[in-house]
């Protein structure tokens, strides 16, 4: 038995098959003795052999989809074109790493080596379909990761937003706590009537608590201006900021006269900068707690969009998820999408695995926010049809072209340019809405594209 044969029977395709069929299949194949360092196949070459590694070690390496792939070959690993397949041109280049021996099976011989050798053929293309599952995990995988980097850079730029807003709040209002310390001492050392303490606290309040809407820009120009020359006809040259801010509050300039007139100039001018520095101390305070409770509501959303903390399978109201899906998206909204809502005033409960359903919202609106180029319409609608709950995803943009829209469900299928795309968004839709026993559809024209997603409705809605 020549050494080719007895290794060529270690590999786990050609376990057991007849010696006639072993022999046929080695007087067909080249035998390849490499050399480390030896190329046998190049990244982009026509795919015309199967390879079987018999001994050595050899490396696979190239770019696929834009992203650099490495692995290993071992002796009993097949590589290279198998039968069937629709591989043109080789993925990626082949190289021996270390003294290697192989054999070369052309591809044209195939329909030979189909009648030959039945049970190796089918034993290849159980070794193609396993190949094709595992690409497809790993694009599913880098598709997820996509999405998810994607996700988390649009929720890190809304979580800085308030984040930074509310550090610069504090270090604000650190600076006029020292100015309300410094004004309230200077107050302190005057003599102060109960009168003019209580027409001070009855000024600060009014300013503090007051629901009327700031002036327009050119009313508040105005006003400051006015307040800015009776600060100079009191001495006070160095207000102008505090006019600014009193301007922005509306502060008539009669009731400044008054103040002047009843506590005379330096007390007035201590009183004003008390005044000014507690209004703006509520102010910083509101926007704190504005900022921090928007970072409170998004924390929220992220929990609510990944079911953190909940049970793998419940009832999910749908139009919860939507709602957690558009604020979990609002990085993308906010650059010019205007977002109509038209949900029917029931609440739809739909038995649903996890997040799943929010990974189907968020491909469905993605891919609309990208086909109006960031700008346009979404159109967000539900509905009931007899006992199914129908969600309608919809955008002003182009249109899908009639010559791929039969296609855009198919694993792979991308319009995207490399490296902007999988092609496994819909096809992930698609999977997640069938697993849920629903189906989806798609209806297009220019101006008028709709998603629609037929989900049956939990047993106690329906």
């Amino acid at each position: 038995m020549s050494e080719a044969s007895d290794l060529l029977r270690r590999v786990s395709v050609f376990e057991g098959l007849p010696d006639d069929q072993i022999e046929w299949f080695l007087s067909q194949a080249q035998e390849m003795r490499l050399k480390a360092g030896d190329v046998y196949a190049r990244q982009g070459a026509p795919a015309d052999a199967m390879f079987v590694i018999l001994q050595g070690h050899l490396q696979g390496r190239g770019e696929i989809r834009g992203e650099s792939v490495t692995f290993d070959l071992e002796p009993g690993d097949v590589t290279g074109v198998l039968p069937f397949s629709r591989m043109k041109q080789f993925t990626v280049s082949g190289r021996a790493e270390s003294d290697s021996f192989a054999l070369r099976f052309a591809a044209s011989k195939f329909p030979e080596l189909v009648q030959k050798m039945p049970e190796l053929t089918q034993r290849l293309v159980g070794l193609m379909s396993d190949r094709i599952r595992e690409v497809t995990r790993m694009e599913q995988q880098r598709e997820r990761l996509a999405g998810l980097g994607k996700l988390s850079a649009g929720l890190a730029h809304e979580l800085n937003n308030p984040a930074s807003a509310a550090k610069r709040a504090a270090s604000q209002l650190r600076e006029t706590l020292k100015r309300i310390k410094s004004a309230s001492h200077e107050l302190g050392r005057r003599e102060l009537t109960p009168a003019h303490k209580a027409e001070i606290e009855k000024l600060e309040n009014s300013l503090i608590q007051t629901d009327v809407p700031p002036p327009d820009a050119l009313t508040a120009s105005d006003l400051e201006d006015q307040l800015d020359s009776l600060l100079r006809s009191h001495g006070q040259n160095d207000l102008w900021q505090l006019a600014a801010y009193l301007a922005r509050k509306n502060f008539k300039p009669v009731v400044l006269e008054q103040l002047f007139a009843t506590l005379g100039a330096e007390t007035a001018r201590a009183a004003l900068v008390r005044i000014s520095a507690s209004v703006e101390i509520a102010d910083l305070l509101d926007q704190i707690e504005s900022s921090t409770s928007r970072i409170s509501d998004l924390v929220g959303a992220i929990k609510e969009y990944t079911y953190m903390d909940q049970a793998p399978v419940q009832n999910v109201d749908i139009v919860k998820t939507l709602e957690t899906t558009l604020t979990i998206m609002n990085h993308k909204l906010k650059r010019g999408v205007e977002v109509k809502r038209d949900y029917q005033k029931i609440p739809f409960l739909v038995d649903s695995f996890g997040s799943e359903l929010n990974q189907v919202w968020t491909n469905l609106i993605d891919n609309a926010i990208d086909a109006m180029g960031g700008k346009g319409e979404l159109r967000v609608r539900t509905y009931r049809e007899d006992d199914c709950v129908v969600v309608e995803i919809g955008d002003n943009g182009p249109g899908i072209r009639s010559e791929i829209e039969p296609h855009i469900f198919e694993p792979f299928f991308t319009t995207k340019g490399v490296g902007e795309g999988t092609g496994l968004g819909l096809d992930t839709v698609q999977r997640i809405v069938k697993k849920h026993r629903g189906n989806i559809q798609v209806r297009s024209q220019p101006g008028d594209t709709r998603f629609q997603v037929w989900l049956p409705l939990a047993p106690s809605a329906a």
